[in-house]
């Protein structure tokens, strides 16, 4: 049985090893199908401090999960399919019926972001194509950028971008927007955003060199085809938090976000712990999840030391 388990093996999740592993804790850290998160998809990474010259993004995981290990702790790649939280240890099950138990567990499973699925769009992500504009915007600067979708964040995004680029277009299916009125207004009074309502995407252009130049799209009202020209593509649709594995077992949002307790990393199971991604619908960066790592590292050390189902005090306190 293991003292603790760690699912997810983005920023939140790796930083949450590493201060485990340093308590002589020694942590399994479960790597899913995208092994390092979202960042593994993205090029360079200009805004993780401590790196004046950015890092790539695959490099940046690697080198967190190579201080993990350092320190002891165990990877093991896999998907948990399964999990039984309603009694300490909890039994996680892996793809192919492994069954695993520990003491505590750590959830950092991130949230997918949103795509339209067609043409040219995650073949594109990280070459024109993007899902942040806190991330990816400072590129665009003096650009012509594209934001799909209607909703806050599509406004916000938008609104954000116009600090870098020359014009953003807002495209959207319908002829009116699901954002707040007070959003709309924001974005509407911005000189900078241009408006292509009514319209759905089709594709993402690219020129022979593979470089992006625009979204093809059908005019809903004429039914014919367009290309918007643009030099960036974001696609600003929402999230989608990777939770459905828990089976209902930790309190959630209406969306599946994972609650915690304020200002801590604690969820309604004891023993059970949230943090990056999985849990934030606000700031969805590296560093803040990589914060909410420490943080989540520290609450189940905590927890550990009071409430132990086996005795593990030679390996805590050697």
């Amino acid at each position: 049985m293991y003292k603790a388990i760690v699912i997810g093996t983005g920023p939140a999740g790796l930083t949450a090893a590493i201060y485990l592993a340093r308590a002589n804790l020694n942590p399994l850290v479960i790597e899913g199908m995208q092994p390092g998160g979202q960042l593994t998809t993205t090029t360079e990474v200009e805004n993780f401090p401590g790196f004046p010259q950015g890092i790539m993004g695959p490099e940046l995981m690697d080198q967190m999960r190579k201080q993990a290990e350092r320190f002891g702790a165990e990877f093991r790649s896999g998907w948990v399919q399964e999990v039984e939280l309603r009694q300490r240890p909890f039994k996680l099950t892996l793809e192919g019926g492994e069954v695993l138990e520990t003491e505590t567990v750590i959830i950092s499973t991130g949230a997918s972001a949103k795509y339209l699925g067609i043409p040219g769009e995650k073949e594109n992500v990280g070459r024109g194509v993007s899902t942040c504009a806190t991330c990816d915007g400072f590129f665009f600067r003096g650009k012509k950028i594209i934001v799909i979708g209607g909703g806050d964040s599509a406004m916000e995004e938008a609104s954000f971008l116009t600090r870098f680029a020359t014009s953003v277009t807002v495209v959207h299916r319908r002829d009116e927007l699901r954002a707040s009125k007070i959003m709309q207004d924001r974005a509407r009074n911005n000189e900078k955003i241009e408006w292509a309502l009514n319209r759905t995407p089709l594709e993402v252009s690219t020129d022979e060199h593979g470089a992006v130049i625009g979204l093809k799209v059908r005019n809903n009202t004429t039914n014919g085809e367009e290309l918007i020209p643009a030099d960036g593509i974001f696609v600003a649709i929402g999230h989608t938090p990777n939770t459905k594995f828990l089976g209902g077992q930790i309190e959630t949002d209406e969306h599946g976000y994972i609650l915690v307790k304020p200002g801590t990393t604690i969820t309604n199971v004891e023993g059970v712990f949230a943090c990056g991604d999985v849990q934030d619908t606000r700031y969805r960066q590296a560093i803040t999840a990589a914060g909410s790592g420490c943080m989540a590292a520290m609450d189940c050390e905590k927890l550990l030391e009071g409430t132990m189902v086996r005795d593990w005090s030679e390996t805590l306190n050697p």
